[in-house]
């Protein structure tokens, strides 16, 4: 049975203090592989969904929207192009925590991924809801939310493949994004999408 909405928000709040026994519980879902995607794929619709509602919420839809417009006028880019971080990300959480001896299975780095970014999707909520009342704060918002991504990712990292030190996972993580960052740009490249807003090849 699937927790509802007020037990998801207090896991996510969980996790930040209690960041691998919030993995444990994420990872005690008995779901089927297709399910787990789909719920990696409904956190990346919701995902873009808020990106867009704060966007018109807070800047407006028209050209004073800036560099933000691109998400604006190409949603789905946008969706394909987190989706792809994502899956990419399940891979190399899955394949390099195995070849550095992990235990973790491939379902449950689907899950953790995808409450991972459930989990930054509330920190967005919040930083949108601050920014009503003061910006300044929001702005600080947004750096803790880069370190909360790293705290969150390292810590599932390690209970997913049952590693004790944290900072060895850590130096994986760092690995793992910048191979992410390269995989990405080159299957990008391949399938001709650029990143919104940027000149594409002339």
């Amino acid at each position: 049975m699937m927790p509802d909405l007020k037990t998801l928000i207090a896991q996510a709040w969980a996790s930040v203090t209690q960041p691998r026994e919030a993995a444990r519980w994420v990872m005690s879902f008995d779901m089927p592989r297709l399910a787990r995607w789909e719920v990696l794929l409904l956190v990346v619709a919701l995902s873009v969904i808020a990106a867009h509602i704060s966007i018109v919420w807070l800047i407006g839809p028209g050209p004073e929207a800036g560099m933000m417009a691109p998400l604006l006028q190409y949603p789905w880019t946008t969706a394909i192009i987190q989706m792809s971080i994502l899956v990419i990300s399940v891979f190399a959480v899955f394949w390099i925590g195995r070849a550095m001896g992990g235990t973790g299975g491939f379902g449950d780095a689907i899950l953790l991924v995808a409450w991972l970014q459930f989990c930054l999707l509330c920190l967005q909520v919040v930083q949108t809801a601050v920014m009503l009342v003061f910006p300044p704060l929001a702005g600080l918002i947004g750096l803790a939310g880069v370190g909360l991504f790293f705290w969150l990712l390292t810590n599932f990292v390690a209970e997913l493949h049952g590693f004790q030190s944290l900072g060895q996972v850590f130096l994986m993580v760092i690995v793992s994004i910048l191979g992410i960052v390269f995989a990405l740009s080159l299957i990008l490249t391949l399938i001709g999408i650029t990143v919104p807003g940027a000149p594409g090849n002339v």
